[in-house]
């Protein structure tokens, strides 16, 4: 299976880069182009790419809104790729739906791999943002974890989804852990995103580290990197 990839970002140089890194890599392909967000909203409804690679500062309609907007409508899912690693950016494209976030300093392959994995339906962060939220998990848990409407009406499958999702668990292995099939798991997870109205499972895997689910055991495990 190929994994179809819409770029986004306002630089074209950047752009020529990572449509040339991507369409050498094996089983992935470049579908289309966008120079801001509005664009890619655009590009996504007509192309259906499997995965945006989303820049966060662009003209117009910026990278943050137009995940927001992609996701709302379904059209894509969306790994955040910048140069900036700031907080507000962060929260903003995790809040938003974003599957992942990486800097522009990824490596080629990690990035190859980061895409194939979102594809796939897991989730990624750089390894500078996975400390930083862990941290702010370290925090938190020092407070009551905040209400989640739907919580309490998953059923105990959907709860053992939600702690795979919390340990960082790709479908997978998911299944693997679980003894289910693969495409047991994305029915579930889908299940789990509606119950709790949420965009992306790394939403739903703060969710689970927040309120101590973050694994099968009881343990908590990190959200994984790029392979």
């Amino acid at each position: 299976m190929t994994v179809k990839v819409l770029v986004a970002d306002d630089h074209s140089a950047i752009r020529d880069g990572l449509v040339m890194i991507l369409n050498n890599a094996e089983g992935v392909q470049v579908v289309g182009e966008a120079a801001d967000g509005a664009a890619a909203v655009r590009q996504a409804r007509v192309l259906r790419p499997d995965v945006t690679l989303m820049d966060v500062r662009m003209p117009g309609t910026d990278g943050i809104t137009a995940t927001r907007q992609m996701l709302a409508e379904g059209l894509s899912e969306v790994l955040v790729l910048t140069t900036f690693d700031i907080d507000e950016y962060v929260d903003g494209a995790l809040r938003a739906g974003a599957a992942g976030f990486l800097l522009k300093s990824v490596e080629a392959d990690r990035l190859i791999e980061a895409v194939k994995l979102v594809a796939a339906g897991g989730g990624v962060l750089a390894p500078e943002v996975t400390r930083r939220v862990l941290t702010s998990f370290a925090a938190n848990s020092r407070e009551p974890a905040p209400t989640v409407p739907g919580l309490g009406d998953l059923t105990e499958r959907e709860r053992e989804v939600l702690a795979c999702l919390g340990a960082g668990l790709s479908n997978a292995q998911i299944g693997t852990r679980l003894y289910i099939g693969e495409t047991t798991v994305k029915t579930h997870v889908s299940r789990v995103l509606t119950k709790l109205d949420l965009r992306s499972r790394v939403q739903a895997a703060i969710i689970a580290q927040e309120h101590g689910l973050a694994s099968g055991n009881g343990e908590a495990a990190d959200l994984r990197e790029p392979p």
